[in-house]
């Protein structure tokens, strides 16, 4: 046999094993998070990060989106290969091998800067109206349950409505990402009459990325995430996927 038909075969046999390493991944997203996740496009922050970190040596994300409650709950009953999210329940007795963290949801308290208020402690909410993203009095019930029971707390599915809502002084705090937020803010702001006023954010928990990592089925693929998350930052491509959708641009 000639070194030609040796070093064919030889091509061939190693693009097979590469093919067979890499896989289509299907994995559980939330049905809509701006602009971390954005269903009608298969697009957002969060998407992005998740797809070149896959891509980077070969895989294809396959996005399926569910509501937030049922994300595990499809990881568990083995519909989809991973999933953006444990939602706090520890999935190693599933089969699930957990991911570096992709993003982070980083809540704060927001109020208007001319207000002037300082919120340290669930006491400083006394006598202020809040409104939040869905479920978060079940999240931080020692921040907002005297506000709920005063009957002072809202929540609000649309978070552009938070922004307006805060905007014209109809609540005193807003409840959500920054980043969401600041998403919002932007899309508002594309309609020229809307002229944001300042606002300030109050940290209230300490932030932990490893409270929101993604869980994989494959070990493998989930070292190949790993490998390809550590490049997007590296090479500066990570900060650039944010910017993307946070510049305003």
């Amino acid at each position: 046999m000639s070194w030609l038909a040796h070093l064919t075969i030889a091509l061939t046999l190693a693009l097979c094993a590469r093919a067979a390493q890499t896989a289509e991944v299907s994995m559980a997203f939330g049905e809509k998070i701006p602009p971390f996740c954005f269903p009608e496009t298969d697009s957002g922050i969060e998407l992005d990060v998740m797809r070149e970190a896959l891509a980077f040596r070969g895989h294809v994300l396959k996005p399926h989106y569910y509501s937030f409650a049922r994300i595990p709950i499809a990881f568990k009953a083995g519909e989809v290969d991973a999933a953006m999210t444990d939602l706090g329940e520890d999935m190693a007795a599933w089969g699930a091998y957990y991911g570096n963290p992709a993003v982070t949801y980083d809540n704060v308290f927001i109020t208007l800067k001319e207000r002037h208020l300082a919120i340290s402690r669930p006491e400083d909410l006394k006598g202020l109206t809040v409104i939040s993203f869905a479920g978060a009095a079940k999240r931080y019930p020692e921040w907002l349950d005297a506000v709920r029971k005063a009957g002072h707390y809202f929540e609000q599915n649309d978070q552009a409505l938070q922004v307006l809502t805060l905007d014209r002084g109809r609540y005193d705090v807003v409840l959500s990402d920054r980043n969401i937020f600041k998403y919002f803010t932007l899309q508002l702001k594309l309609n020229k009459s809307f002229k944001p006023r300042p606002v300030e954010e109050h940290p209230f928990v300490k932030l932990n990325p490893m409270d929101y990592r993604p869980v994989f089925r494959d070990s493998a693929i989930r070292d190949d995430f790993n490998a390809g998350l550590k490049n997007l930052k590296d090479s500066g491509r990570f900060q650039a996927i944010y910017a993307k959708y946070l510049s305003g641009d």
